[in-house]
């Protein structure tokens, strides 16, 4: 795992399992805490941060926290709705998690929660950070590591393909849904890109009725940490399984759906944006009417 958060003279605390208590899961040797304030994770001040900020920033929280097994944090992680635009007490908190070296992963999603999908997901970037580490010494003029995610082996619907993929399950349900009726098409698409100085993007749709699609989208970033996936990659599975679960979980009244004009301008007004992005767009083929 790629990140700062060694506990050691960061100004960050150790966070021992409490006694009597079972951690939310353990992963090669690290331990999943539940929710924590900030101020349950750092020290002391650190230096630039003001008292205002300070004060404020301690009582903000973060879902889900992984430390060693001697306590040493490792990442703190969000997982939810984005905050809203200009939001003060974010902004804080982001600025004293930085200051105290503390790395975070911040996963934006309107449907995607912690109490849902937060074990599952820092499980998986766990994993993938370990199997980036084990893969980092292989010898130059070996063949390349297959990146984690596209590890090949069995998938749900019984086909091979990338056993990593975290949209696999939504993909072979999109499938039932439309072999059901629920569907008209049963393909789950989707894009991602990645904004220069901010976060990766990704977004996941399915047409439920002809122009009508159920659409997700989800935000991944990172600070002082990577798990070794291509982020907007990432982002753009986590929108799949987004679309999975709201398959799995009838809306009442039936889900909100966007009309293909509505989208195909979306994506457009992404596109039109390329020169604010890492490696430009590559889903001008979606653009086309």
């Amino acid at each position: 795992m790629t990140g700062s958060g060694d506990g050691t003279g960061s100004g960050l605390r150790t966070l021992p399992v409490p006694a009597g208590r079972a951690p939310l899961a353990t992963r090669g040797g690290l331990v999943v805490h539940g929710a924590h304030r900030l101020g349950d994770l750092v020290r002391r001040r650190p230096a630039g941060i003001t008292g205002n900020q300070w004060g404020s920033a301690i009582r903000e929280s973060y879902d889900l926290v992984v430390a060693d097994a001697d306590g040493r944090l490792q990442l703190a992680a969000e997982i939810g709705p984005e905050p809203g635009a200009g939001q003060r007490a974010e902004r804080t908190k982001t600025a004293v998690a930085g200051a105290a070296g503390l790395p975070v992963l911040r996963i934006g999603s309107a449907t995607l929660t912690a109490a849902e999908h937060g074990r599952t997901v820092v499980g998986y970037v766990l994993d993938a950070a370990a199997y980036a580490e084990r893969v980092a010494g292989i010898e130059p003029g070996d063949d390349p590591p297959v990146g984690f995610r596209d590890i090949p082996g069995r998938l749900p619907d019984g086909r091979t393909g990338p056993v990593n993929d975290l949209g696999a399950l939504a993909r072979a349900g999109a499938v039932e849904a439309y072999v059901e009726g629920r569907l008209v098409d049963p393909i789950l698409r989707g894009l991602h890109v990645r904004w220069t100085g901010g976060p990766a993007e990704g977004w996941a749709w399915v047409e439920v009725r002809p122009g009508g699609f159920l659409v997700e989208r989800v935000t991944v970033a990172e600070h002082r940490f990577s798990a070794g996936l291509d982020p907007a990659r990432f982002a753009e599975d986590l929108a799949a399984l987004a679309v999975g679960a709201r398959l799995r979980t009838p809306e009442p009244g039936g889900p909100t759906l966007v009309d293909r004009a509505v989208l195909r301008t979306r994506i457009r007004g992404l596109a039109a944006r390329r020169d604010e992005m890492v490696a430009g767009f590559a889903f001008d083929h979606l653009c086309a009417d």
